[in-house]
């Protein structure tokens, strides 16, 4: 779909859908695959604070993505992930245009990991997904459907 378009464009065949409704304020649903999930703001924002901001949801996307890097390594390597944990702490921008200024995104290795492994568990999660995709942006549009 073009920024310009209000015509709905076939999917692409690889193409991967969410959907996102209106509950109630500024509370929204999503449904991924038939997973629901809520997104909200916070009360001063004027929000209920009923659930996690956008944003919020942005910065744990890319935590949760290091972090299934971090664990497959770990599974790879015949390793407990028991203690694995991740943190992710991000700013915003105090000027315009509203983004995310920084991220910070730190890994919590199990305790049981071995010092000489720290560098490698690092490298593998630092290589997930959502970093990738930050590192190399994709295309967005923005359409409005008739």
């Amino acid at each position: 779909m073009t920024e310009a378009s209000t015509q709905q464009q076939p999917k692409a065949p690889d193409a991967h859908t969410l959907d996102v409704a209106h509950v109630e304020g500024d509370a929204y649903i999503v449904d991924v695959r038939g997973h629901q999930l809520m997104v909200d703001q916070p009360t001063d924002a004027g929000g209920r604070d009923t659930a996690p901001t956008p944003t919020e949801l942005f910065a744990a996307s890319l935590a949760t993505c290091v972090a299934f890097y971090a664990g497959r390594y770990l599974q790879r390597h015949g390793l407990h992930r028991s203690g694995l944990r991740v943190r992710a702490e991000f700013t915003m921008a105090p000027d315009r245009p509203a983004r995310v200024a920084s991220v910070r995104v730190t890994v919590v290795p199990p305790p049981a990991l071995s010092a000489q492994r720290h560098a490698a568990l690092l490298a593998v999660a630092s290589h997930c997904t959502v970093h990738n995709t930050l590192h190399q942006p994709p295309e967005i549009t923005i359409g409005l459907e008739a």
